[in-house]
């Protein structure tokens, strides 16, 4: 949803403007685009190496450009060591990034082999490893269910805990044919991968994505300046539903989207990715709700 989000933002040359999920630098890029040399584009990622390639990538645009390697929940206390108070326009895109997704070495990947990591940050010590060998089967089946809303979670987690009786899960394909086995073939003939929505609850238990976000959606309407605006792309019911809340109950905020915006028929023909994304925006400073 680049196209929407920038004409969402309503850029102004010399503004504001926060990537709080950098990734690969797509929506910073067309950002940048739209900033004079007075302008200041803010990165934030929690990967080094996302932060690496996006230096790289908007290298050539005149705007100030600062990269912060850390997780977007710490908006407020990034800002105070910036000495910037306010944004003029920030943005959040959930989830996994498309710069994670395609480096299969990361193990975000179920079409791919790699150990199994999951990390946004590779610094911390807590792995999808640790999450399939570890965990209980009733902690299994809870994230399976609750983070990915399958309906075979319970069978997904029992089948993990009994594969790693025999044999430690290291890797990515051995996890994919261990879900495969545990799912009826009727139930694998439609839908995603059979493996999107446990991988997708791993991860999400991994990097601890869900736990804080409210409180960060909140700080980060807190840091617009009046007539900014803040656009959230989540990828997950539950995402969704937190920023649709914090939105609905912060006070001096303004929503530009009623109903969330979707991937048109030409994105999802480029981009499958975005089937599930739900892109809302906000502005601060008026209150008509």
């Amino acid at each position: 949803m680049l196209e929407e989000c920038i004409e969402y933002l309503n850029i102004k040359r010399d503004g504001i403007y926060i990537d709080g999920t950098l990734g690969g630098g797509g929506h910073a890029g067309a950002i940048c685009e739209k900033l004079g040399p007075a302008g200041v584009f803010i990165g934030i990622d929690r990967d080094k190496d996302a932060i690496l390639a996006s230096e790289a990538r908007l290298e050539p645009y005149p705007c100030k450009k600062v990269f912060v390697k850390n997780n977007y929940k710490e908006i407020s206390s990034i800002l105070r060591e910036l000495e910037t108070e306010k944004a003029d326009g920030a943005i959040l895109d959930l989830g996994v990034s498309s710069f994670q997704l395609d480096n299969a070495d990361r193990g975000f990947s179920y079409m791919a082999k790699a150990p199994l990591d999951m990390r946004m940050d590779a610094e911390d010590n807590f792995t999808a490893y640790d999450v399939v060998n570890t965990y209980s089967v009733a902690d299994l089946s809870d994230i399976i269910r609750r983070y990915g809303e399958e309906r075979w979670a319970s069978r997904i987690a029992g089948f993990i805990v009994n594969a790693r009786k025999k044999k430690t899960i290291e890797y990515t394909d051995e996890l994919v044919d261990i879900i495969k086995s545990a799912i009826p073939a009727s139930a694998r003939r439609e839908g995603p991968h059979p493996a999107k929505r446990t991988f997708q609850a791993i991860r999400i238990e991994v990097n601890d994505e869900l736990s804080e976000l409210a409180e960060a959606v909140s700080k980060f309407c807190g840091v617009l300046a009046d007539k900014g605006r803040f656009c959230v792309i989540s990828f997950h019911s539950l995402e969704d539903r937190i920023v649709k809340n914090v939105f609905r109950n912060t006070e001096g905020i303004k929503k530009i989207t009623g109903k969330p915006v979707v991937a048109g028929a030409e994105e999802l023909e480029m981009n499958p990715r975005s089937r599930s994304a739900k892109l809302r925006v906000v502005e601060k400073g008026r209150t008509d709700k």
